[in-house]
């Protein structure tokens, strides 16, 4: 996978931006805190904001951290695959 700078997106450099081979985009969040309602909408904004400029290509989430039931239902209804590192 490629690493892709986030401010060629609009994003905060904080943000882990990955591209694979597939042409395919994964948001990566390496923390242990839970992902809640409130980052699952952080992350539909950001799915937004790539897709404004690549059009509808395939994002997904790679994180360590365990997702909320309810915000993974909600990342899925706005197609971003929910996968674990």
């Amino acid at each position: 996978m490629k690493k892709l700078n986030p401010a060629l997106y609009g994003l905060k450099s904080r943000i882990n931006l990955f591209k694979n081979s597939k042409k395919e985009f994964f948001i990566v969040i390496d923390r242990k805190s839970r992902l809640i309602m409130k980052d699952g909408l952080r992350i539909i904004e950001i799915a937004q904001k790539v897709r404004q400029i690549e059009g509808q290509k395939k994002i997904g989430l790679l994180t360590s951290a365990p997702v909320c039931s309810k915000t993974k239902s909600f990342l899925n209804q706005n197609d971003i695959l929910v996968s674990s590192l």
